[in-house]
């Protein structure tokens, strides 16, 4: 399969799913808000974008902050259809999630978090279900060996499958594992998922590892070509298997992979679904966003009247049709690939999915 070889029918839903995110982008319904609660870890990831720590040098913001800001934004948005996802560093070093998450549950917001899970003991677990936990992300990141490696710690495969052993228990928990693929993990791949299936984990979601943070520099950690293309029809074979729901995340259009690799026609949904309140009070899109697109801070703004009013780099993004994007025939279905993807200071993409996997279809054919 050439992946700019488009069906027909695909060219149709494209255009169809064009539209829609047209129509989003002017709306900008407010369904997802990530607070970054703390920049405090317990590992040493190699790949992490926020370059987090022990003893992180921005102090957790106090949950009357949070909570002040989630109330300004709460005429603005439906709280029961809006997710709040608690993210870090890792959000469970900190003590009051719990309390923090029953104000939210108070409000009507449903929330989550995202886990490496050394901590989430089940006692912890309960604790947090009780105070209106609905949804969870844990990684996983390899086997035993590779997951460690990049994880920067001996105990860390071992606590991320007694965390991910609770989850299935709980019914009503949304709950999902996340793989961020690297050229250590890769072959382990139809492993990682038939231990997730045995689990009987229910979704399972892979991403490859972007070229910001410490993973920049590191070579080990960035697919070649050939592996690239090959990751994608991995995913597309297990989705045709069935029996685990397995999604490529929220990054790069993929050409004729569209809609066979994940539930969803690519979308960044960055400025547009999705808004994030950082650790020093700043007001971005998606988390994993450079600094420079940074558009208020709920310590001098109000969170309601930046939604609403600012974000014009998010929903109109003629100014990414530079570069690769000047010419590519697809840009109206990509519009110039991820927001996490673009260079602050220069506008750059870092990388174009669909071009690595053209470079991988190339190496096969040779």
């Amino acid at each position: 399969m050439k992946a700019t070889r488009l069906s027909l029918r695909k060219r149709i839903a494209l255009e169809l799913f064009k539209k829609y995110k047209d129509n989003q982008s002017k709306l900008h319904p407010l369904k997802y808000i990530f607070w970054e609660c703390t920049l405090r870890c317990n590992l040493d990831c190699l790949h992490c974008g926020s370059d987090c720590s022990k003893n992180a040098s921005v102090n957790d913001m106090p949950v009357k902050d949070f909570l002040k800001a989630i109330d300004d934004v709460t005429p603005v948005v439906e709280p029961n259809k809006t997710l709040i996802v608690m993210t870090g560093g890792e959000p469970l070093v900190r003590k009051d999630l719990e309390k923090t998450g029953m104000e939210l549950y108070k409000r009507g917001f449903p929330w989550g978090l995202v886990t490496n899970g050394m901590l989430l003991t089940e006692k912890r677990f309960n604790a947090l279900m009780h105070s209106g936990l609905r949804s969870i992300t844990v990684s996983l990141d390899g086997l035993e060996k590779s997951h460690n490696w990049l994880r920067g710690n001996n105990q860390s495969f071992r606590k991320a499958l007694e965390a991910i052993k609770l989850l299935p228990k709980e019914k009503n928990l949304r709950h999902d594992v996340v793989t961020c693929v690297n050229r250590k993990n890769f072959e382990e791949l139809p492993q990682i998922r038939d231990k997730l299936i045995g689990m009987e984990v229910r979704e399972w979601r892979i991403f490859t590892i972007t070229p910001i943070g410490r993973a920049k520099d590191n070579d080990p950690l960035q697919l070649q070509p050939n592996e690239f293309k090959a990751l994608f029809d991995f995913i597309r074979q297990t989705r045709k298997q069935g029996e685990i729901r397995l999604n490529y995340g929220c990054e790069g259009f993929l050409g004729n992979y569209e809609s066979e690799v994940r539930d969803h026609f690519f979308f960044c949904r960055a400025g547009i679904q999705i808004a994030s309140v950082l650790a020093d009070g700043s007001i971005s899109a998606c988390p994993n966003l450079p600094r420079d697109f940074i558009q208020g801070n709920i310590y001098k703004d109000n969170f309601a009247d930046i939604w609403q009013n600012r974000y014009r780099i998010f929903r109109e993004r003629d100014w990414t049709k530079t570069g690769i994007c000047s010419d590519c025939k697809f840009y109206k279905y990509c519009e110039g690939n991820g927001m996490h993807l673009r260079d602050g200071q220069t506008g750059d993409l870092l990388l174009c999915h669909l071009k690595k996997i053209e470079e991988g279809q190339k190496n096969q054919i040779e």
